[in-house]
């Protein structure tokens, strides 16, 4: 799908704040309400926009770890990676999870309520899964630049 310059502009300010209305996207961007929400139409149709969510403080739902786990298997294949995705999709504390180059096979962003949280899903369900072979964690100290948003 070829985007316009309004196209990003649009995009741009919905990555700001999901909420706003077709009225506020129209006069931020020159266009009517009805243009303006057409065209937001036309990209969450295209899949360009996949959703909408709001970001939760974690600090205030009482998680207070964040960890990066990386994961080698001890096999590859086809079958050994759709058994971890398995467990990775049934775990809500991994928040993130990636296929890797180099010596791990996955980096999983997690958040847990503390470090006896993080030991029990490292130990008790990561580690324990039959095709995992070595695990490292990396917890978070601080975040130095929040989740942004793409660069349009």
């Amino acid at each position: 799908m070829k985007l316009d310059a309004t196209d990003i502009r649009l995009l741009a300010l919905l990555q700001a704040d999901a909420q706003m209305t077709a009225q506020d996207l129209g006069d931020r961007l020159n266009l009517s309400s009805s243009q303006a929400g057409r065209r937001r139409l036309r990209l969450e149709q295209a899949g360009v926009i996949t959703h909408y969510a709001a970001r939760l403080d974690p600090a205030r739902l009482g998680l207070d770890v964040q960890a990066f786990v990386q994961v080698q298997l001890v096999t590859h294949g086809p079958e050994p990676g759709r058994d971890f995705a398995r467990l990775v999709a049934t775990r809500p504390e991994i928040v993130g999870a990636w296929t890797l180059t180099g010596e791990a096979d996955y980096l999983l962003r997690v958040w847990t309520a503390d470090l006896a949280g993080l030991n029990s899903l490292i130990h008790d369900e990561i580690l324990a899964h039959p095709g995992v072979g070595r695990v490292q964690s990396q917890i978070v100290m601080d975040q130095l630049k929040k989740d942004a948003a793409l660069p349009l």
